[in-house]
């Protein structure tokens, strides 16, 4: 899907849920759908809102008999920060998870492993100047290791010899 904005809601984990539910579904199906972040945002109760949350905690959610609503049904409107009431409507539900992983830290071959299968939800230290200052190019150093970010891996390879994650914010385009 495109590159979404999540605006001034803290929803950063909602948006790297999706985005590995939507790469996941778009392998399996054939088809390639947007999900709801709004409904993580609303009625994902492990998680905070507007406030912060765990991917982990949103794959359960899912897993947890919840699949997702399109977006298109229930669309996204925290970007102001204001997190509306849960109008999940499973009817309507079509995402799901069965199971999630965790990729160990700092494993670049399980990470490459799971980037071969599909889109994979990962934090990051966005703090950084490395990270708020990026313009291109790969970012060798001064990332951090602090996790305040999700964010979606969506591949790697190597440029002018460097190793390197291709991520995607959702910070908008």
């Amino acid at each position: 899907t495109p590159v979404k904005n999540q605006g001034q809601c803290g929803s950063c984990w909602a948006f790297s849920t999706t985005g590995a539910v939507e790469g996941a579904d778009a392998i399996k199906s054939g088809s390639l759908k947007s999900f709801s972040e709004q409904q993580l945002v609303s009625c994902s109760k492990q998680n905070n809102g507007c406030n912060g949350g765990l991917m982990d905690y949103a794959f359960m959610y899912i897993a947890d008999g919840n699949p997702l609503e399109l977006e298109d049904s229930y669309p996204y409107t925290s970007g102001q920060g204001r997190v509306a009431s849960c109008k999940y409507s499973k009817s309507k539900g079509v995402g799901t998870v069965s199971g999630h992983r965790d990729v160990s830290a700092g494993s670049k071959s399980q990470m490459k492993a799971a980037l071969n299968q599909q889109p994979v939800s990962v934090a990051i230290e966005a703090d950084q100047m490395a990270f708020q200052a990026y313009t291109g190019g790969v970012i060798s150093s001064g990332c951090g290791t602090r996790l305040d970010h999700g964010v979606l891996a969506v591949g790697y390879g190597t440029e002018d010899g460097e190793d390197y994650f291709l991520v995607r914010n959702s910070w908008g385009s």
